[in-house]
């Protein structure tokens, strides 16, 4: 259906608000549209949206918006007029929407004027300074491996699930084996995993992963925030390498091993904040978590969550996969 008399209502002129006024964190009072946005797209599968808005130094509007997968991604022809703002996504749609207090309204509309999809979001809190994953007071550890996969569930039942236990050395290893194609590609299509337990919020979590050639897969915190899996060794450092915060977050150095080998990673998520050590290396240091990343299973930056393992790109390899919860 056609819905250009809707499209009327969030319709914006190029003038935005002047003001001043800010809380202690830096939230302006009168620019309402500015700020970081949790969204809902309104899809059954893959529904996670994020959206940072804020102004650059000549006062110019700028968003930055994440949609259900990939990676955040600059938009175009950003405008702002009081709680109504819109803009192009690279994608090919338009976005419109009105902003009341702490929530957010919106359609995704398409080229043909059709809307793709509607949209609601909450905003988060800002991120204020003052805390140190360093700090962090650690419970007993949980070894999510030591049931094997009796401790895991599928998520997307249509998939086909590569996902097996075996044993090195005496150690239980958790791999994805779906294997590749005659050209050497990956199959693809392997099966998401998550633990049963979904009651994870802050933690330490430190695992062995093995990765081959040209693999790509992920851990993701509370299901929302990807740690990134892949052979990115001898790459030039960027937010898509070796354990980094999935779009996110460039990691300070290389610290990679050559595919084939084991690596291993410590994550520490503490009051909004990250740490990355790979093997080693600190790659990350009490970096702020300003969104959730492509995949997650919902928005919502302040829900406990599973551990989740994405399977659907590549085979990778697991062990000693311990979870120690924050108890401060």
């Amino acid at each position: 259906m056609k819905i250009n008399t809707i499209l009327v209502v969030a319709m914006l002129a190029l003038a935005g608000c002047v003001c001043n006024k800010t809380t202690p964190c830096g939230v302006s009072k009168c620019d309402p549209v500015v700020g970081n946005w949790s969204l809902d797209l309104g899809f059954d599968f893959m529904p996670a949206g994020s959206m940072i808005v804020s102004r650059d130094s000549s006062g110019n509007p700028e968003a930055l918006f994440l949609w259900r997968w990939a990676s955040p991604l600059k938009m175009k022809n950003v405008k702002l007029c009081g709680n109504k703002f819109s803009f192009d996504h690279p994608w090919g749609f338009k976005i419109s929407g009105f902003v009341q207090g702490s929530t957010l309204t919106a359609l995704a509309v398409k080229k043909d004027g059709l809307v793709e999809t509607s949209i609601t979001g909450k905003r988060n809190p800002p991120i204020c300074g003052g805390v140190d994953t360093k700090s962090a007071k650690l419970g007993n550890p949980i070894d999510l491996l030591k049931d094997g996969l009796a401790g895991w569930e599928i998520m997307n039942p249509e998939s086909k699930m590569g996902w097996v236990i075996a044993e090195e050395g005496g150690t239980k290893v958790l791999s994805n084996k779906m294997g590749r194609k005659a050209d050497g590609s990956w199959v693809g299509g392997g099966a998401n995993i998550k633990t049963k337990r979904a009651d994870f919020y802050d933690f330490n979590l430190e695992y062995d992963v093995r990765v081959p050639e040209k693999s790509n897969s992920g851990v993701y915190l509370r299901g929302r925030f990807e740690i990134q899996v892949i052979d990115s060794y001898g790459k030039k450092v960027d937010e898509h390498n070796m354990a980094a915060y999935y779009g996110r977050v460039v990691p300070s150095v290389a610290a990679e091993k050559k595919p084939g080998e084991w690596q291993h990673v410590s994550i520490t998520l503490y009051k909004r904040h990250l740490t990355v050590v790979l093997n080693g290396v600190t790659i990350i240091d009490n970096t702020p978590v300003v969104g959730v990343t492509g995949g997650a299973i919902d928005a919502n930056l302040f829900a406990p969550g599973p551990i989740y393992l994405q399977g659907d790109h590549s085979d990778a390899d697991f062990k000693n996969m311990i979870l120690r919860p924050v108890i401060d």
